[in-house]
């Protein structure tokens, strides 16, 4: 079967096209019937958890509240409390800065770095990062611990060290990407101490049910909808191993349906990364697409974070089955810093906006309806009146208001759902 794509694009926000329709929707509550629920979706939590963004450090608020506010939304609704979400997911990027100038392992492997004066405050080593921000990360999930089946995978920002490979040097003189040669994130020491497979949030989890690299790479399984499903979370750039590990768990778990999550992945224009790495064993997201998940028929939906505001492509596998690609992220989103009197623009916080995912497997054709939330609003994205006023410009300057929310609440019918994971059905 020849593969069929959809993108958002500045004309296409209502379409149909070969197994997936799109359309914007009001408002409405979720049913209530056992053939619903939810899966949170937390995009890029960085600059809420930046030691520089707390009023100790002189900003006019605590950016640490937002996310706090965000994990209690989500304890407070989950199914164990009486609520609708069943299971919550992290794209990476949970702190900001870097412990380490470069990590033991790649110096071991011969390897050196380069200053890059074009990353700035980005290249470690950060000591707040293991004084302050990993602390308040810990802090905040400990409030889904035993309430919530979550998952965190490492971003870029969330290995120890961010460093410019020695052997491919910036070169201001060429410009472009040359600007800042080839970069690499090693380490972690960082991420394993505080979300570990060992770690008191996963071991001995039902639900956590593989690992990989010190749980870097990890796999849960959970029940909604009358099916039972499987979640694997890959860490930045995944590299070979990830990708094997991944694939035997999948083995492990025939039939289910299965969720991918992952840091960098998809672009706000629909396109998967090509970009050159410099560690030839990891991974770009078009490669993770072509060895992963084009070939493993289990997989119906991908979700990313790491670029700027939101992005969607759905396309068919290798069997001609539908993968739905979903990007979200908020972390440029400033109007609650703006409101706090920040005057100058790119002051990123995120404005507590989450993504919902809320599924209805009992419909004739079964659906997912992508919300867009915002614990600090307290409103979906459509129903502020200022929504598109204050993100529009800085997102998607082309678009009607209609076409951008429309990127942001849709409906897709999941039209092969049924038929091709009948056998993950709960008897």
């Amino acid at each position: 079967m020849p593969t069929v794509t959809h993108t958002f694009t500045a004309r296409s926000c209502r379409a149909v096209v070969v197994g997936v329709a799109i359309w914007l929707v009001s408002a409405a509550p979720l049913r209530s019937d056992a053939g619903t629920f939810t899966i949170a979706v937390i995009p890029d939590t960085q600059n809420y958890v930046d030691y520089r963004q707390q009023k100790a450090a002189g900003f006019p608020l605590d950016s640490s509240a937002l996310f706090l506010e965000q994990m209690r939304y989500l304890a407070d609704r989950a199914r164990s409390r009486g609520g609708e979400i069943v299971f919550a997911l992290n794209l990476g990027d949970m702190k900001q800065h870097f412990s380490l100038d470069i990590d033991a392992a790649s110096k071991a492997r011969g390897l050196k770095r380069v200053p890059n004066p074009a990353f700035g405050y980005y290249e470690g080593p950060t000591p707040e990062v293991r004084r302050e921000e990993i602390p308040l990360l810990v802090r905040g999930y400990r409030m889904l611990d035993g309430v919530l089946p979550f998952s965190v995978v490492p971003g870029n920002h969330d290995y120890d060290a961010f460093w410019t490979d020695a052997a491919h040097p910036p070169d201001p003189a060429k410009g472009g990407s040359y600007l800042y040669g080839m970069t690499r994130y090693t380490g972690l020491d960082d991420f394993c101490s505080a979300f570990s497979d060992q770690s008191p949030f996963f071991k001995g989890r039902s639900w956590y049910v593989a690992s990989h690299d010190c749980g870097a790479d990890s796999a849960q399984v959970f029940e909604a909808g009358g099916y039972r499903i499987l979640h694997i979370g890959l860490q930045f750039n995944a590299p070979d191993g990830s990708l094997a590990w991944a694939r035997s768990v999948i083995d492990r778990f025939p039939r289910l349906p299965t969720i991918i999550s992952t840091h960098h992945y998809l672009a706000p224009n629909g396109e998967r990364g090509r970009e050159v790495l410099a560690d030839p064993e990891r991974n770009q997201p078009q490669a993770v697409w072509d060895k992963l998940i084009a070939q493993t028929d289990q997989i119906f939906l991908v979700l990313s974070g790491h670029r700027c505001t939101q992005g969607f492509r759905s396309e068919a596998n290798a069997r001609g089955h539908r993968v739905y690609q979903i990007l979200s992220d908020y972390q440029c989103r400033w109007q609650v810093a703006k409101n706090a009197g920040r005057t100058e623009s790119g002051v990123g916080l995120g404005d507590g906006w989450l993504r919902l995912l809320q599924f209805d497997t009992g419909a004739a054709v079964p659906t997912v309806h992508v919300r867009t939330y915002s614990t600090y609003f307290k409103k979906f994205s459509t129903e502020l009146p200022e929504y598109a006023e204050w993100y529009k410009p800085g997102e998607r300057p082309g678009y009607s208001d209609e076409e951008f929310l429309a990127v942001d609440d849709f409906l897709l019918e999941l039209r092969d759902f049924r038929a091709r994971f009948a056998d993950a059905k709960i008897k």
